[in-house]
């Protein structure tokens, strides 16, 4: 499922994904990647640009397991 966001006058999709999702890590990408078009608008969006979201989880970043070599 995703969400939608409207941009306000002069807003980055950083800004629109840190308002919305509360992170921008690898969510900016996924946010360009559904919405075709949007980088063409140029970094500061008009205001009232609807801008299409993933739900919170979908927007989770991937995490690693680390491992020790050495104590």
């Amino acid at each position: 499922m995703t969400q939608t966001a409207t941009a306000m006058d002069g807003e980055t999709v950083d800004e629109i994904c840190h308002r919305i999702l509360g992170k921008t890590a690898a969510v900016t990408e996924q946010v360009l990647d559904m919405n075709p078009g949007l980088a063409e608008l140029g970094p500061r969006l008009p205001g009232g640009t609807s801008v299409t979201l993933p739900n919170a989880t979908a927007a989770q970043v991937a995490t690693l397991d680390i491992v020790q070599l050495w104590d």
